[in-house]
């Protein structure tokens, strides 16, 4: 018989939703194809479920082949509540945890009161050798712990390797950019960085020639107001602390690097649930480890042997004969610039990037131009002839170095991977495994991170069954073009670097200046940006990032950020913006009642994805009973819906509202705050140019934070309504399964 599980995603400490339809799991075992799921422990156990029972589809239970899910259904407080947690099945740090605070086994599963605290498990030490994971993730560096991070969270089975015996201790990337800042934040992770980094606000530029010793040429605001920020500067920090908060949240769910492991190679078994065999080889004493995985994501850098691996993929490019050396260390200086980011220009010798640090620190990048007679075999590769290199550049202002911490030389090399995928759309690559380029404009890390960004959700999607191929396709669509955007703007700008001219340097950057803060970065149309028939007033586009707006939640009064304020849960957003509720009610009971059931698209796929997370529910950490994540998955799985208005609160209350709105009540809000704008603006006027007194314009908005599809409608009529929910279910059928 069928499992009968349509309840919205919840953690997998706890399932606890209000009773609004219910569904039976009868006898004391559930089959699914054959498959055996795990025993109840009553008869006739009634769950309660947000949604007509429908079965779980077999498609989205190849991913439980070998992994055995106990469903116990039990009274708490008088409601039914029901535990997911996986048998002690071979389970490791990697995987699910399987081990509770109290030391009791997963077999008898903690629960929450509907009020209380979540019960948090832990990992345990077990074997590696033998288990299966969803996706094998090569790499632990920002990008690879950012994908692990968040297909941890959305509860994808993610294990991942590290050839390294720990993080990054010191030197590499330094920069996150504005975007980067705004992802951390909608992960609820960026706080402990800010809190330690070092921002910058300014950048200054210095030039020496043989008539006149180095000045001052000029100082430029670092993101002018010309780019709509919400985190106008640029954020310095070691890139080992932003390994080390994605590992501090990932092992809070259970998960650890596997380190000292080596990549190997892999092998391909087609007709496999796993089809995967993923080759590993420890470094300590050379055991060889065999994995299996649905999926393999090499983000092992520019060497990459994941993408050795892809026919095809050999990188496109080329070097420079630019040679780099860089510095992190204590400074002790006259230098009068030192707290900003300098760029020091000398007519013969090269340049020299100057940027402040945390703990201190300062990091120099200093040219070692090849034409310069000084510069001959080796010697250019020591320390010394770099620190002394860059004390001629500055000087007549003394340099000197307390300590120096890290100490490093490149050259530069601008390429892009032919390929980001195989064949079967099952190995990817992403960062430095797909795109190399100088380090200068600090796009490294932030375009590795937003590669996993990217790549995360869709994998997510892809792994429950409810992906269709154009969802995995469009990952190297857009992100190819990004890398080869990147290479093009980095080639402008290292070669203004060389070319020594600060105004030059300064039109580079300002031009670019969008593109560099990550707000500027935007996809081509393809299936998932969709520029909607008669969509021709707004600023919203199809395939650019939502801006910063500022809201006021509606329950709580809270002033906060439209665009960060729902927590990167893996899901779509629906935005449904209206002046007058009572007047756009019959287009709002329309598209939610259609969204509710199995007569819309929209509403099947929903249906799927609650099945789906119902027996592989995310992974919860501690810190989410601050966020408190269940608040924006009442309805569904796959998408929050979300209703901005700038009606008088006092003209309506949230049981007005049809139930989808109801539910999602943290997500109404009140659009009566552009005081607290950055360009002092509603929310309707910086993304809709506007709304006329009856129009009713719903958003379509990617996991990731991009613009999908925007439509406006005359008015709040119930033709209306079913006019949108076609034109939705048609967008989503392009990408989307529903069975």
């Amino acid at each position: 018989m069928p499992v009968l599980c349509t309840a919205s995603p919840h953690y997998r400490e706890t399932f606890s939703p209000p009773a609004v339809h219910e569904g039976r799991v009868r006898g004391a075992m559930a089959v699914v194809n054959g498959l055996k799921m795990g025993s109840s422990s009553a008869e006739n156990q009634t769950l309660p479920l947000h949604l007509p029972p429908v079965p779980v589809y077999p498609h989205l239970c190849l991913n439980l082949v070998a992994d055995y899910y106990c469903i116990q259904p039990t009274l708490k407080n008088g409601f039914n509540m029901v535990t997911h947690e996986a048998l002690n099945v071979n389970v490791d740090q990697s995987t699910y945890v399987s081990q509770a605070e109290d030391g009791s086994r997963c077999d008898q599963p903690k629960q929450r009161d509907l009020e209380g605290t979540p019960q948090f498990v832990h990992a345990q030490d077990t074997d590696y050798s033998s288990f299966m994971s969803d996706v094998m993730v090569v790499g632990a560096g920002p990008g690879g712990l950012m994908l692990a991070d968040n297909l941890v969270r959305f509860g994808i089975k993610t294990r991942i390797i590290d050839d390294r015996p720990d993080r990054t201790s010191t030197g590499r990337a330094d920069g996150i950019q504005p975007k980067s800042i705004e992802t951390l934040r909608q992960m609820r992770l960026a706080e402990p960085l800010l809190r330690k980094g070092v921002k910058i606000y300014d950048i200054a530029f210095w030039k020496s020639t043989a008539e006149q010793s180095l000045h001052r040429t000029g100082r430029e605001v670092h993101y002018p107001p010309v780019v709509d920020l919400l985190d106008p500067y640029i954020l310095l920090v070691h890139q080992g602390m932003v390994e080390s908060v994605f590992e501090d949240d990932l092992r809070e769910r259970g998960v650890v690097v596997l380190r000292n492991t080596a990549f190997v190679d892999f092998e391909y078994t087609p007709m496999s649930i796993r089809p995967l065999t993923v080759n590993c080889q420890q470094n300590v004493n050379h055991v060889k480890k065999t994995f299996s995985a649905r999926y393999i994501v090499g983000c092992d850098g520019a060497h990459s042997k994941v993408r050795k691996c892809i026919p095809g993929a050999t990188p496109v490019g080329s070097s420079t004969d630019a040679i780099w050396g860089v510095l992190d260390g204590v400074l002790d200086t006259d230098f009068p610039d030192i707290w900003s980011k300098v760029v020091v220009q000398h007519d013969t010798l090269g340049s020299v990037l100057m940027i402040p640090r945390e703990r201190g620190l300062t990091r120099l990048y200093i040219e070692l131009r090849p034409d310069s007679t000084e510069v001959a075999g080796a010697k250019e590769t020591t320390q010394e002839f770099v620190q002394k290199r860059a004390q001629t550049i500055l000087h007549p202002y003394r340099l000197e170095w307390r300590n120096v911490e890290w100490f490093s030389r490149y050259r530069i090399g601008q390429r892009v991977a032919a390929r980001f995928t195989d064949d079967q759309q099952r190995v990817f690559i992403a960062g430095d495994a797909s795109h190399t380029h100088s380090p200068k404009a600090a796009q490294g890390m932030n375009t590795s991170m937003h590669d996993a960004w990217n790549l995360a959700w869709k994998l997510n999607f892809a792994t429950r069954g409810l992906a269709k191929p154009a969802l995995l396709e469009s990952y190297e669509q857009e992100r190819q073009k990004i890398a080869k955007d990147l290479i093009d703007f980095d080639y402008e700008h290292a070669n203004a670097f060389h070319a020594g001219d600060p105004a030059a340097l300064a039109a580079n950057f300002a031009k670019n200046v969008a593109f560099i803060s990550g707000y500027g970065v935007n996809y081509d149309p393809n299936t998932l940006n969709v520029l909607a028939k008669g969509y021709n007033r707004g600023h919203l586009k199809p395939g650019f990032l939502l801006p910063p707006a500022k809201v006021t939640r509606f329950i709580d009064a809270n002033p906060v950020d439209i665009q960060t304020d729902i927590p990167a849960l893996g899901q779509f957003r629906i935005y449904f913006f209206t002046h007058n509720i009572r007047n756009s009610m019959p287009f709002l009971e329309t598209v939610c009642h259609a969204h509710s059931g199995n007569s819309s698209y929209v509403g099947r796929v929903t249906a799927a994805g609650n099945a789906s997370y119902t027996v592989q529910p995310p992974l919860a950490a501690p810190h989410d009973q601050f966020v408190i994540p269940e608040r924006y998955t009442p309805v569904s799985g796959v998408f929050t819906y979300a209703l901005v208005t700038d009606e008088d609160r006092n003209n309506f209350e949230i049981k007005d509202l049809p139930p989808v709105l109801r539910e999602s009540s943290f997500t109404l809000y009140l659009d009566d705050v552009p005081e607290k704008d950055t360009r002092k603006q509603t929310c309707m006027q910086k993304w809709l140019d506007g709304l006329d007194e009856n129009e009713v314009v719903v958003v379509n908005a990617r996991p990731d934070g991009y613009v999908g599809t925007v439509k406006r409608f005359a008015d709040g009529s119930r033709d209306n309504g079913t006019r949108a929910v076609l034109w939705m279910d048609q967008y989503y059928e392009q990408f989307m399964r529903d069975i």
